[in-house]
């Protein structure tokens, strides 16, 4: 192992707040002295099937501990998964089903190794002991906190205010997470800034329980592409790390020079000063930020895809975006000759939208085209007598043929 001060110095790297740093600095410490790794929890509720790289963000933290050599504890929330994290909502969330959650968790366990070592990785499951917790169990739980306590965090204190409901399922949430913290004896958990109040659970119970409690390290949240929101698939503004590479490298060249740097910092190994080196380059003229911004993309798509595909990827920006080129490679629709079909269905159909609703968005934005010709008319009725090129936005296109 290094030294607790290297360690620390790694650690905090990007990191927004650590509570408290002189506790983690103890720790890695004894670490060290003992040469016993501490225990890294990091706990994902599966409630939608990818991982962006908004995720990526504390995952990346993660791999940083493995390569510490700690133990990373990868806790799926298949149970809290199924009320639904309440930070940050206006509203209670939808509940997921069994189902749903299960099939997200096997999208999850597939997507995180690739950035962790599935080797020094442990998966764990919180339906493991909640399932088992019966109603007596549940009842001493929820006796640890207080309504006026659960009351304290944000979003419950402006919902209760604005008289918007609070089902009690949703205070379960964060003493369910507290207690995994108590379930896995938790060294460290990680968790995004709007986690604090649940982080914090985690160390009440386990003091509860008579163990150390947990150091707590929050990472910030990660914007989307549209600099605003932080990245979301409800907000349309992510990017997911199973996407092709071609429209991972797209999207991270479409982000704003300013957000670029923060991507740098959240989502590379750089180390501080040399991120630090490239941004006053830029600012003095001495660097091009669209260059530096391509190694940005190219970092972010080998990390997923290799060297190869990353080139590839690069070569298809290029002829699209630079020399406003059609791209040689493209995913084909046949349909038959002669045949006449809306233009939304075939959209959706194609799979090149998600949704009817998507297809007439895109439409009346302009961001639709058939041969280079905009399409403006969502009610238009395309007669398939020859090859067309269908492009919609900046990076996607596709390739109607004849049968």
């Amino acid at each position: 192992m290094l030294s607790a001060e290297e360690q620390l110095e790694i650690i905090g790297k990007g990191v927004a707040e650590i509570i408290s740093e002189e506790e983690l600095l103890k720790k890695l410490k004894q670490a060290v002295a003992s040469q016993k790794p501490l225990r890294i929890k990091a706990g994902f509720d599966p409630t939608a099937p990818d991982i962006h790289l908004g995720h990526t963000v504390l995952i990346q933290k993660l791999r940083d501990f493995q390569h510490l050599g700690h133990e990373v504890h990868f806790l799926i929330g298949d149970f809290t998964g199924m009320i639904g994290d309440p930070s940050g909502r206006s509203e209670t969330r939808k509940s997921l089903t069994q189902e749903e959650v299960m099939k997200n968790a096997r999208t999850y366990q597939r997507q995180i190794f690739k950035i962790l070592d599935k080797q020094k990785t442990v998966v764990a499951f919180n339906s493991t002991w909640m399932k088992k917790m019966d109603a007596e169990g549940l009842i001493k739980l929820c006796a640890r906190q207080t309504v006026a306590r659960m009351l304290e965090r944000d979003d419950f204190s402006k919902r209760f205010a604005n008289h918007q409901p609070i089902t009690i399922h949703e205070f379960l949430y964060p003493l369910i997470q507290g207690y995994d913290s108590v379930e896995l004896r938790a060294d460290v958990e990680l968790g995004g800034t709007d986690q604090k109040f649940n982080l914090l659970m985690g160390r009440e119970l386990q003091r509860d329980w008579g163990q150390s409690p947990q150091v707590v390290i929050m990472m910030p949240l990660l914007e989307g592409t549209d600099g605003v929101q932080k990245m979301s698939k409800s907000y349309g503004n992510y990017i997911g790390i199973d996407e092709a590479p071609h429209q991972i490298y797209g999207k991270i060249m479409s982000i704003s020079d300013e957000l670029m740097i923060r991507y740098y910092i959240l989502l590379t190994d750089y180390s501080v000063n040399h991120i630090e080196g490239v941004q006053q380059k830029m600012t003095e003229g001495g660097l091009n930020p669209r260059d530096v911004k391509k190694e940005l993309a190219r970092y972010i798509v080998s990390q997923y895809y290799g060297e190869q595909q990353t080139l590839e990827a690069e070569k298809h920006f290029e002829a699209v975006h630079q020399h406003r080129g059609v791209p040689d490679e493209m995913p084909e629709y046949s349909l038959a000759s002669g045949s006449r079909v809306w233009i939304v269905r075939l959209l959706v159909d194609s799979g090149t939208v998600e949704s009817s609703s998507q297809a007439r968005r895109l439409i009346k934005q302009g961001s639709v085209s058939l041969d280079g010709e905009k399409i403006r008319d969502e009610n238009l009725e395309l007669l398939i007598d020859k090859e067309f090129i269908c492009k919609v936005g900046k990076r996607r296109f596709l390739r109607i043929k004849t049968i």
